[in-house]
């Protein structure tokens, strides 16, 4: 989930400071589907606990993930290119490492009912092959799959606009008290293929969007981009504000779409939006590394770290999510609301990047990522290859 270095190259700071934010939206994402009601507590801290989701993290955290998955290909391409290597070979590499994301995702859901990865494995075996394509073609195959990107992650909010409930309550994981939990198992893991081809669909936007990103630096070298990533972040997250607004007053009850261009106009413009705003907040993390750079501080540091760990900790907060919500652990899923979700969600974050921190000063990579670059193996599997050689750090 993270590019890989080379020795004597200076790692960038943007892609892992981003990687390690981007675990934090990710954690407000998940952590309020794990949780029976999420108008439980204070009303006031929940409608704003909402507006913030809707504007900064639904459909928004989702494509920040994507875009930077898609920006690591092409690094990776890149950097194993540079050291003589064959770039059919990177590439078959690559498609290695996305069937085992997948592996990884399936196993994944056998512990938690939301994985991110199996999705991203498919979208390396199905997109690998742009990375050989001009930037225009790059750009109208990435508008292009905005169309059913944006059809897809438009359906939990019109079902939630036609119930009269919110997103969080169509997109629920939690077991109520009492479900026979093999049932549930099973009926769980029936829907995989299902969710599979969804969260596919969703994600390949991104990935292509991070793959064109990726061809001019603009993470690796924002400050040669500032005019262009400012600009850029400006015009983003003002339409992703504007794309949000008929979804939270909708949702908060402060309006009530009654025709049924409206309810379309509401389902549509937040997710397509959505995908705006996420380009948009890895663009914002972009300038904030150029001055984080110079400095490199305690807190610049540890989130980095984070991101350069950023499978290890997406599954571990998996397991606290788990053991936190879970009604056979601590059961906080009829405890706590939305807002009470948003604190687990940033508490596990800040634990993670405390445990980052303390690996890297160790000198200790993460297991999952140490884990899947020993599966994927060296670019040239064949024995006696003088340039097959395996990613230098962690994936």
């Amino acid at each position: 989930m993270t590019a890989p270095t080379t020795t004597g190259a200076p790692r960038a700071l943007a892609p892992d400071l981003a990687r390690g934010a981007m675990l934090l939206a990710i954690a407000l994402a998940h952590a309020p589907l794990f949780v029976l009601a999420v108008d439980h507590g204070p009303a006031l801290a929940n409608g704003v606990s909402h507006a913030f989701h809707e504007v900064f993290v639904g459909n928004h955290a989702r494509p920040m993930f994507a875009l930077l998955f898609g920006y690591a290909l092409v690094q990776m391409l890149d950097r194993r290119t540079a050291h003589g290597d064959d770039p059919a070979d990177v590439r078959s590499m690559l498609r290695r490492r996305g069937l085992w994301l997948l592996v990884f995702g399936l196993a994944h859901l056998l512990l938690a009912p939301l994985d991110i990865l199996a999705p991203y494995g498919v979208a390396s075996l199905l997109l690998v092959g742009l990375l050989k394509v001009r930037d225009r073609t790059l750009l109208w195959v990435g508008a292009l799959t905005l169309v059913p990107g944006t059809l897809v992650s438009s359906i939990p909010l019109m079902l939630a606009l036609g119930q009269g409930v919110t997103t969080f309550d169509i997109g629920n994981v939690a077991v109520p008290v009492g479900t026979d939990l093999g049932t549930h198992y099973l009926q769980r893991l029936s829907g995989t293929p299902f969710g599979l081809a969804f969260g596919t669909v969703l994600v390949v936007p991104g990935v292509i969007i991070g793959m064109w990103a990726a061809r001019r630096g603009l993470l690796d070298r924002p400050e040669r981009h500032r005019v262009f990533l400012t600009r850029a972040v400006v015009i983003t997250m003002t339409v992703s504000v504007l794309g949000a607004l008929p979804s939270i007053l909708a949702q908060t009850g402060l309006w009530t779409p009654e025709s049924a261009a409206a309810v379309w106009g509401t389902a549509l413009s937040q997710p397509l939006t959505g995908y705006f705003g996420g380009f948009g907040m890895a663009g914002a993390i972009a300038l904030i590394s150029i001055r984080a750079a110079r400095t490199r501080g305690p807190v610049t540091t540890a989130v980095a770290a984070l991101g350069q760990r950023s499978m290890t900790f997406y599954l571990f907060q998996s397991v606290v999510f788990m053991v936190v919500f879970s009604p056979f652990v601590l059961g906080f899923q009829d405890r706590v609301g939305l807002t009470g979700s948003f604190v687990v969600a940033a508490l596990t974050w800040l634990v993670s990047v405390a445990a980052a921190e303390l690996m890297r000063r160790r000198g200790h990579r993460g297991p999952a990522e140490k884990l899947l670059r020993r599966l994927v193996g060296p670019v040239r599997p064949k024995a006696g290859s003088a340039s097959g050689k395996e990613l230098s750090s962690t994936e």
